[in-house]
């Protein structure tokens, strides 16, 4: 895989979960995705279509306001490292900063691994 094409997976992924939309966002996933989350004290391994499609809902229902904000995308074949700031509003407003580590694997996102500051 070239890295036009690793790019062109990965901004797939984060404009579908920009737009809390969980079809688009495991559209661009494979069906056998691996997602690490970013909940202390070492992250959630969450493996596999359905668990990850059902993390995500939860994600966006919990989170309505939720948005991602690339700062910096370094590409290198099919591996993808994206630093960005999660924003939120609501009751509690607030943002961190972060970064994932993200395989791409026949044009989708096949494993993508989060790490938070704080």
């Amino acid at each position: 895989m070239n890295e036009q094409e690793t790019r062109a997976a990965v901004d797939r992924f984060n404009d579908a979960f920009n737009r809390h939309d969980v079809d688009g966002v495991m559209a661009a996933m494979t069906d056998d995705c691996v997602f690490e989350s970013t909940s202390p004290p070492i992250g959630d391994r969450i493996v596999g279509h359905d668990a990850v499609r059902a993390f995500w809902a939860r994600f966006f229902a919990a989170s309505p306001s939720s948005r991602f904000d690339a700062e910096e995308v370094i590409v290198a074949g099919d591996r993808c490292i994206v630093r960005w700031v999660h924003a939120w509003a609501g009751d509690a407003p607030g943002s961190v900063r972060g970064v994932d580590i993200i395989t791409v694997r026949d044009g989708k996102v096949a494993e993508k691994l989060a790490y938070v500051k704080g």
